[in-house]
């Protein structure tokens, strides 16, 4: 069964949604097939890591004040995995990074690379990255294909000058 999840800028990730309590949260999660890193939500206060042991991807739930935040979502690691992550349409994990930008580009939203790997949509607020110490898939330079991370927050992370 194929599981789509889509990155909702401003809103959450498919049925998470920002806002949410850790409860709330995590019980939407648990139905989207994820698991929590443990009963109690975890180690770390304010985090929870759920995930989905057949694909392996996961989520980390991040929290300020009770309420949901933060979405990190992590490629998948099973390469044959039928999930698809996608952003205004695009396949956020199957496209190759230089083209999803491009595409982004073209679609009116502003994007800021840096050449740490660490990619910003900063209307969207939205972080894109390909730098994980997973193996996934290279260019023959050596350099990750697709991304790997994509983080969907609540929090203004451009600055304090707003730029």
């Amino acid at each position: 069964m194929a599981m789509i999840l889509e990155l909702l800028p401003e809103v959450g990730v498919a049925t998470l949604r920002l806002g949410m309590s850790v409860d709330e949260a995590v019980g939407a999660a648990r139905d989207l097939g994820f698991a929590p890193s443990d009963p109690d939500y975890g180690d770390a206060p304010g985090q929870v890591l759920c995930e989905h042991g057949q694909s392996q991807t996961e989520f980390n739930l991040g929290f300020t004040k009770g309420a949901l935040t933060d979405i990190h979502v992590y490629r998948f690691r099973v390469e044959s995995a039928d999930v698809t992550i996608v952003l205004d349409g695009l396949d956020v994990f199957r496209t190759p990074s230089e083209v999803l930008l491009e595409r982004l580009e073209e679609r009116g939203h502003t994007v800021e690379q840096n050449d740490d790997g660490v990619d910003t949509l900063p209307d969207l607020k939205v972080i894109l990255s390909n730098e994980s110490s997973f193996e996934y898939p290279m260019d023959e330079e050596g350099d990750p294909v697709f991304f790997d991370y994509a983080l969907v927050t609540s929090v203004d992370f451009r600055g304090p000058c707003g730029d």
